[in-house]
């Protein structure tokens, strides 16, 4: 079980007690922290415990560290209010949730060149992580399909993908007992590049993981280069392995600002993309989308038909009862953007990301490693021997303390001696408060830069994790 840091370090009291205003007569004063109450309370009472709970959390708008949408539109805001009690998964009482939900994994598998976009499959999902879980279900059937039809051993697969990747992969490999190879990075290969691959998969390769939007750094994995590299083994071993392309960012980037690039299923070798719904396809947190090529990059045996809530569904998902409110504020957004309204926002956002990224990059305590110029995030580092007296945890701390969340944290396997600092500029993130970050970013520096004697080491102890 999870504990906040905030449970041990600020909740010593067993009870929460009441301003006298808030209370009501015949009301209790307290409530206990960790046993349900013995009685009711006014609504307006509950509330405002609540309310002021929340309100000791960060301002979510200065959170530069998520890629989690934060804002959206009045309208969807009141779109969210009104559909909020619709189950995703009853698709019998909410007919028309589910056509919206197709409708919008069609324009996806669109956007992103399937084939034939009538033949795909794709469903909504809580989140990429849940889409990857799938993804990756997908990958290790299909292989243990082709390996028993052929007559041999389906005990032992694995997954090559990038030391950096996002923790859900970790997870998936753990929970479904998939061996993960990752590749290292480094300094002449930062991400996965097809380099070396051959080293890494076998006939227990069930696939190989591409990521547009590595979450260290916003670069994208050159997918065409990677699926080259498999090409040649193919040749050389005859080894098919397919590619899940892990877009949770970059595949609601890619289309709009660099088109050009191929990543999506123009690659024949492509099996499969996920993205974020909540991420830069611009919705509040609780969406994201998986899509296959066709029916055979999705085995029938992972659908399950179930009746007993009306009808006749359909369903592949990890979880069962879920939020359609998303959905449908998914789809607000494709009408209401279009094609040229997304392409201006996420221009918008990675003109903010260039904007920064050139002013930090100029400031000699630090070193770039992206420009944000792929997905609208960024990371730098330390500069070499540019102090001893301070680190970039102690600069996050000291952004912290103006609002700024800004997280430190050290470089994956292969880098892991490098700590840097990146920010995620999203929708709701303008020009003028990155101004005003760079102003509070300058101010920060230049504190600790006057230091006369090494910050305490207690500066690493809240350290960000992936």
């Amino acid at each position: 079980m999870t504990r906040s840091h905030r449970t041990s370090a600020h909740e010593p009291d067993t009870v929460v007690e009441l301003n006298p205003l808030f209370s009501r007569p015949g009301e209790s004063t307290i409530f206990p922290r960790f046993t349900i109450p013995a009685g009711e309370s006014m609504p307006s009472t509950a509330y405002q415990v609540v309310h002021d709970e929340a309100m000791l959390d960060g301002n979510s708008r200065l959170n530069l560290a998520t890629f989690v949408g934060t804002w959206m539109e009045p309208e969807a805001s009141q779109l969210y209010a009104e559909t909020f009690d619709k189950n995703m998964i009853d698709k019998d009482e909410y007919p028309q949730t589910a056509l919206i939900e197709t409708r919008c994994w069609r324009m996806l598998a669109d956007l992103w060149n399937a084939p034939d976009p009538a033949k795909a499959i794709g469903t909504s999902t809580i989140g990429s992580s849940e889409a990857c879980m799938l993804g990756g279900l997908a990958l290790k059937r299909r292989w243990q399909h082709a390996r028993r039809a052929a007559g041999l051993p389906a005990d032992k697969p694995n997954l090559v993908l990038s030391s950096a990747v996002q923790v859900c992969w970790e997870k998936f490999c753990n929970y479904w007992e998939v061996e993960a190879r990752f590749v290292p990075v480094s300094k002449d290969h930062q991400m996965l590049d097809g380099h070396d691959l051959d080293r890494y998969v076998d006939e227990n390769t069930i696939g190989v993981i591409a990521i547009m939007g590595v979450t260290y750094t916003g670069v994208y994995e050159p997918v065409e280069e990677i699926s080259a590299a498999l090409d040649k083994i193919q040749s050389r071993r005859g080894l098919d392995i397919p590619i899940h392309v892990d877009g949770a960012s970059g595949a609601m980037v890619a289309p709009f600002l660099q088109p050009d690039t191929v990543w999506d299923f123009r690659l024949p070798r492509v099996a499969s993309i996920n993205t974020s719904g909540h991420k830069y396809g611009l919705v509040y947190p609780g969406l994201g989308w998986i899509i296959w090529r066709d029916e055979q990059a999705l085995p029938g045996d992972l659908i399950f038909h179930v009746s007993y809530l009306g009808g006749d569904m359909a369903t592949f998902a990890l979880n069962f009862s879920r939020p359609g409110a998303q959905v449908l504020l998914q789809y607000y957004l494709f009408l209401r953007l279009g094609f040229a309204g997304y392409e201006s926002v996420q221009a918008t956002s990675r003109g903010v990301a260039l904007y920064l990224s050139g002013e930090i990059g100029a400031m000699e305590a630090f070193t770039l490693w992206s420009d944000g110029s792929d997905i609208p995030v960024f990371a730098w580092q330390l500069a070499d021997g540019h102090t001893r007296n301070w680190n970039l945890h102690h600069l996050s701390e000291r952004l912290r303390m103006n609002g700024w969340l800004v997280p430190a944290y050290p470089m994956p396997e292969g880098l892991g001696e490098i700590t840097v600092q990146r920010i995620v500029v999203r929708n709701g993130f303008t020009r003028d408060l990155a101004s005003s970050f760079l102003i509070d970013l300058k101010k920060a520096v230049a504190y600790l830069d006057g230091l006369t004697a090494p910050m305490p080491p207690e500066g690493q102890t809240q350290a960000f994790h992936h």
